[in-house]
């Protein structure tokens, strides 16, 4: 059976006229010699570990999966990429009714950005499948080295003071209210510098699609740092905002014949249980630890995407 999924896969690669791609899908068979469901097994722990992490970390499971699968599994690129869209996908699904409930995530403030970045995954989506896997890899371990600085140098502010909304802003009245439990009072937020951020939310649509990644690690410092919403706001929206852009460049890569249910049931499976352990020991674990573990996982991950892209592994 798995043979005929990857078989499927390939055709329709190959109909579509990229060889690159037809050639990953007979990567993600496995190793010679290994036993196919050795390579199952091992993703649903990996990614069941993943769910666990991303959760105590802030982070979204795409960005861990794409790096980690990618460079530890020997599976083509192509197939991976769907795996991580996927993935953040579902941890976005899970959490976004509960979070709008919450009053945490806006519509008006996540709207804009998903019409721009939902389009931009798209193109970032069918660019993906005419880089050759090795650029790929090489590309995927620089965007890893640099997630991992806005992880250790950036900075996050509950509160950012915005003096005044812009005129794109209040056009589109981009502002809300929520009850902070902790501090028992409301708290008011309007967001300014709208332009560029949905500049920017154009350039992390064509990176989300392009390496399937998610873009969570991105929407929040834009949300938080650069167009001024509360921190909750952010992170809440971010999530949101996931389920709308990922699902744009997903569908691409599954009319390519690259969601395959041999690498994205025990991803996604994996990813599920594993959130709902995370969920549960996440005030038992301290951040600070967590933020480390995740910090050298993709320092490891980013370097053997470059190693492999180099030909060196």
């Amino acid at each position: 059976m798995f043979q005929d999924w990857i078989g499927k896969g390939t055709c329709v690669l190959a109909a579509a006229g990229n060889g690159p791609t037809a050639h990953a899908a007979a990567q993600a068979a496995g190793m010679p010699g290994t036993p196919w469901w050795v390579w199952v097994a091992a993703l649903f722990v990996t990614c069941f570990l993943v769910g666990i992490v991303a959760v105590l970390s802030g982070i979204g499971g795409g960005t861990l999966f794409t790096p980690i699968v990618g460079a530890f599994f020997p599976f083509g690129s192509d197939f991976v990429k769907a795996g991580g869209l996927l993935v953040a996908l579902t941890g976005a699904l899970a959490a976004g009714p509960g979070l709008l409930r919450a009053n945490l995530a806006s519509f008006r403030l996540l709207i804009p950005p998903a019409i721009v970045a939902s389009s931009f995954s798209i193109i970032g989506a069918y660019l993906s499948f005419g880089i050759p896997s090795t650029v790929s890899n090489i590309m995927l371990g620089l965007l890893v080295f640099g997630i991992i600085a806005l992880y250790v140098f950036g900075k996050r502010v509950n509160y950012p003071e915005v003096r005044q909304s812009d005129g794109l802003g209040s056009l589109l009245g981009i502002s809300g209210a929520y009850y902070e439990p902790s501090e028992a009072r409301v708290v008011q937020w309007r967001v300014w510098k709208t332009p560029w951020g949905l500049s920017l939310y154009a350039v992390i649509g064509i990176i989300s699609g392009m390496f399937g990644i998610g873009a969570g690690w991105a929407n929040v410092p834009v949300f938080n740092l650069l167009m001024g919403a509360p921190l909750k706001v952010a992170v809440a929206s971010s999530k949101f905002l996931l389920s709308v852009s990922d699902t744009s460049a997903a569908w691409i890569y599954f009319t390519k014949g690259a969601v395959i249910p041999i690498i994205a049931v025990p991803a996604v499976l994996g990813i599920m249980f594993g959130s709902f352990i995370g969920v549960r020991i996440l005030k038992r674990v301290q951040a600070e630890v967590v933020r480390w573990i995740v910090i050298l996982i993709l320092l490891v991950a980013g370097v053997s995407s470059l190693l492999k892209g180099l030909g060196l592994m």
